[in-house]
């Protein structure tokens, strides 16, 4: 390897950097494995956050991914547009849409998150399955909230 390779000392054990292009492979990943489900990742995500639950509000499902509502409302737009959710009143409160996925919905997130594993799995090839999953579990302990 010359000294122009790689990103030198300095950056090899930044946190940030590392992140960064740890997510921008995973994220290239996924987006080469959701494609030919008509979806990316991002998409992916919001069908994810609205499967298995009881029927979100558009506020709800923005809260739950840490998106602004006016991105939601964007991805929302998208996805009903390709059949895959559906908006409508909530019963008891009219003035909100609670969205829901469609059967093509729960097809493509079925698909997709299958190819999604997939990827994961090559993103984690490098590393052993338990490093792997103290990686997931590490990470899961700085992103998500403590449990109760």
């Amino acid at each position: 390897m010359s000294s122009g390779d790689g990103p030198g000392p300095g950056l090899s054990g930044n946190l940030v950097y590392l992140l960064k292009h740890a997510h921008l492979r995973m994220a290239e990943l996924t987006a080469n494995a959701v494609t030919p489900y008509g979806i990316d990742g991002r998409e992916l995500g919001v069908l994810l956050s609205l499967a298995g639950r009881e029927p979100a509000s558009q506020q709800e499902a923005a809260q739950r991914l840490g998106i602004d509502r006016t991105t939601m409302v964007a991805m929302l737009d998208a996805l009903e547009g390709k059949g895959l959710v559906s908006r409508h009143p909530h019963a008891q409160d009219r003035r909100r849409n609670v969205v829901e996925l469609t059967d093509a919905g729960r097809e493509t997130l079925r698909l997709a998150t299958d190819a999604n594993d997939a990827a994961e799995r090559e993103f984690l090839t490098s590393l052993t399955p338990k490093a792997a999953e103290q990686l997931r579990n590490s990470l899961q302990k700085l992103v998500l909230p403590p449990d109760d």
